[in-house]
């Protein structure tokens, strides 16, 4: 792995922002944010990953950086998405790292361990389930209701107009979910105000582009998915049903005073199970020159 700093990953002719934190040395850390944060949303996780001696990346992910704002939902297909992870992991020289995802960033990392399970180490879903199960909740449970907003996102524009023009609509909406006054106050700065919100909104509009038969891959590597009992967004059905969608070593944790915003919110408790998941599966050193 290299062992100076890096800031920015090239993919499809297009440049996303890395914050590169923590030890040179340690353990390699892939932390993907999900709709609609940014890096940021990791600061405090990192910042309790760092204490235990790993070294962290959390990237600006497709749509959510200047320059890496592709015209047209197409540019939002997961196999991209996960193009630009892997294109992350090839530019920090790991072999393989822990993956940690949360909301649609656990759906790029579900999806990256699935794809390629041998440039993860570990995987920790945070909140969003095996992409599978996902689907199969909305048949079985409320999922569709708590989902409603997804059908909305796919009106092209709209959505955008509506949310800049009543800047109260869209904190409502995340306040409702238990989001966190500065938590909102940082989106509407660093996604509406930045132009981002286009972007971000692809990603659902780009939901029904990929193979269907990808959204069924098993995950081979060691997993762990957490869920937070309090998250209005997820239910406990999609939750429940992720294990049969990994054939690795499996864990489940329950938060239960969680919202659907665990790495803001309960930072210490979700770096200490990233912390077991990855001490038990260590990545072994690279030796220069091997």
């Amino acid at each position: 792995m290299k062992r100076s700093r890096i800031h920015v990953v090239l993919n499809d002719d297009l440049v996303f922002d890395v914050v590169d934190s923590g030890p040179l040395e340690g353990e390699p850390v892939v932390l993907l944010h999900g709709f609609p944060q940014t890096s940021s949303s990791w600061a405090d996780v990192s910042a309790h990953l760092h204490q235990r001696g790993y070294r962290t990346f959390a990237m600006n992910q497709r749509g959510y950086t200047p320059f890496a704002c592709p015209r047209g939902r197409f540019a939002y297909r997961m196999s991209a998405l996960v193009r630009d992870t892997i294109e992350l992991l090839n530019e920090i020289s790991a072999p393989e790292v822990h993956l940690v995802g949360h909301d649609w960033g656990a759906a790029v990392a579900w999806s990256t361990a699935a794809r390629h399970p041998e440039r993860v180490r570990t995987l920790t879903a945070v909140s969003v389930p095996h992409s599978a199960a996902f689907v199969r909740s909305m048949l079985t449970s409320d999922q569709a209701l708590r989902s409603f907003y997804m059908g909305l996102f796919q009106v092209p524009w709209l959505p955008e107009m509506l949310i800049r023009r009543n800047r109260g609509l869209l904190a409502r909406a995340l306040s409702s979910t238990g989001m966190p006054s500065a938590q909102i106050e940082a989106v509407h700065e660093e996604i509406v105000q930045t132009g981002a919100l286009t972007g971000a909104l692809n990603w659902y509009r780009a939901m029904l582009l990929d193979n269907p038969l990808e959204v069924m891959r098993k995950v081979a590597v060691p997993t762990t998915h957490v869920w937070g009992a309090k998250d209005t967004a997820l239910s406990k059905q999609g939750a429940g049903l992720t294990q049969r969608y990994v054939t690795g070593d499996y864990r489940f944790v329950t938060l239960p005073d969680a919202t659907h915003w665990i790495p803001d919110q309960n930072a210490d408790e979700l770096a200490l199970i990233i912390h077991e998941r990855a001490s038990t599966n260590r990545i072994a050193p690279t030796i220069p020159g091997t």
